[in-house]
C-alpha cells in the first residue's frame, strides 16, 4: 500500500475551491479506487491531506487525470502559497485497538 501526503500553506480558498475539493475526493474514490482520504488543518492554518492507494501506478494515473491536472494548476495559481507532496510506501501497519 502507498500513501500520498499533501502539506500546504493555503492562500485564498473560495467556493470554487470547496467544490473542487469535493469533486477531487469523489473522483479519487470512484475512478481511481482510493482506499482512504483524510484531511486536517493545523492550528497555524497549514493543511494536511493523506490519501491511501493500493499501488503507485494508480497514484500516477490519478496525478495525470485531466480534472485533477486542472485542480493542481488552480492550486498553484490561486489556492496555495506553497505545498509539498510526498509519495510513500507503507511497509508495516498496526494499531491498538483495531480501528
Amino acid at each position: 500500500m502507498f500513501a500520498v501526503i499533501f502539506r500546504a500553506t493555503p492562500a485564498v480558498q473560495d467556493e470554487v475551491y470547496q467544490q473542487t475539493v469535493a469533486r477531487m475526493r469523489a473522483l479519487a474514490f470512484e475512478k481511481y479506487e482510493c482506499i482512504d482520504f483524510i484531511t486536517a488543518t493545523e492550528a497555524d492554518g497549514q493543511e494536511i491531506a493523506i490519501s491511501y492507494w493500493q499501488d503507485e501506478a494508480t497514484i500516477l494515473r490519478w496525478r495525470k487525470d485531466a480534472e485533477h491536472t486542472l485542480a493542481q494548476e488552480l492550486g498553484r495559481t490561486q489556492w496555495y502559497d506553497a505545498y509539498n507532496v510526498q509519495v510513500v510506501e507503507i511497509k508495516r501497519e498496526y494499531s491498538y485497538p483495531t480501528l
